[in-house]
């Protein structure tokens, strides 16, 4: 197995696929022996988990949403008007329905971990994407979109491309104040640790170090510690 994984690191898989298929792996394993049909020990359960490093994290600011914006049309446009408005993932945005629009709600029901999600827009928004009554409601052409972004951001990391909206969304729903909790459950993270990636672009982000330090934020040194010193 030691020899599988050193390969699939080599073809280029990232540390956290490999520790996904792994555990899909190891689950297959453990069945077979629960059932008799496997004898061997689990090959997997001797393999310490990958160390997974943390993928850049990249977004758009407002000047390059409007460039988008402005670059884009139709079914395009309308895709980046609702990912930016709720940080929907892509694949979630692409099967939406309009059936699923509504009560100022735009429901995900093809999530990441299955789980319906359901996140407010407002009516501009909903005129804006809403264009019929029935059935999906986007119809883009993901390499060529993918383009678009680049042109619009060409220093895009490797791999994240229109994941760079849901990104976005975060990143600015934090700089104008929204409390990580809530984007919690608005972008459907398992776990806060992954909410936390935006936690520092929050406008009071840490602010107490400032406050609280001995100095108080100030570099004047009184003449009566000076005194003391001399």
């Amino acid at each position: 197995m030691k020899e599988w994984r050193t390969q699939r690191l080599h073809d280029g898989s990232k540390a956290s696929t490999v520790n996904r298929d792994e555990t899909v792996i190891s689950s297959m394993f453990r069945v077979l022996i629960d059932a008799n049909e496997y004898y061997g020990d689990n090959p997997i359960r001797s393999l310490s988990a990958l160390k997974e490093k943390t993928p850049e994290m990249t977004y758009l600011t407002s000047e390059e949403i409007a460039r988008l914006l402005e670059a884009t049309e139709g079914d395009a446009q309308r895709i980046t008007i609702l990912c930016l408005s709720t940080g929907a993932r892509w694949g979630e945005a692409t099967s939406l329905k309009a059936e699923h629009i509504q009560h100022k709600r735009a429901t995900f029901t093809e999530t990441k971990n299955g789980k319906v999600r359901s996140v407010p827009i407002s009516d501009e928004v909903i005129k804006a994407v809403k264009i019929k009554a029935s059935g999906t409601l986007f119809n883009v052409n993901y390499s060529e979109y993918r383009k678009m972004l680049r042109e619009v951001k060409p220093d895009l990391p490797k791999g994240q491309a229109a994941h760079v909206l849901r990104h976005t969304f975060a990143a600015h729903f934090m700089i104008n104040g929204g409390n990580i909790l809530t984007l919690q459950k608005i972008m459907g993270h398992a776990n806060i640790q992954q909410t936390m990636t935006y936690a520092h672009l929050a406008p009071d982000y840490l602010q107490d170090a400032i406050a609280l330090n001995p100095l108080r934020g100030n570099i004047h040194i009184p003449s009566t510690l000076m005194g003391s010193n001399g």
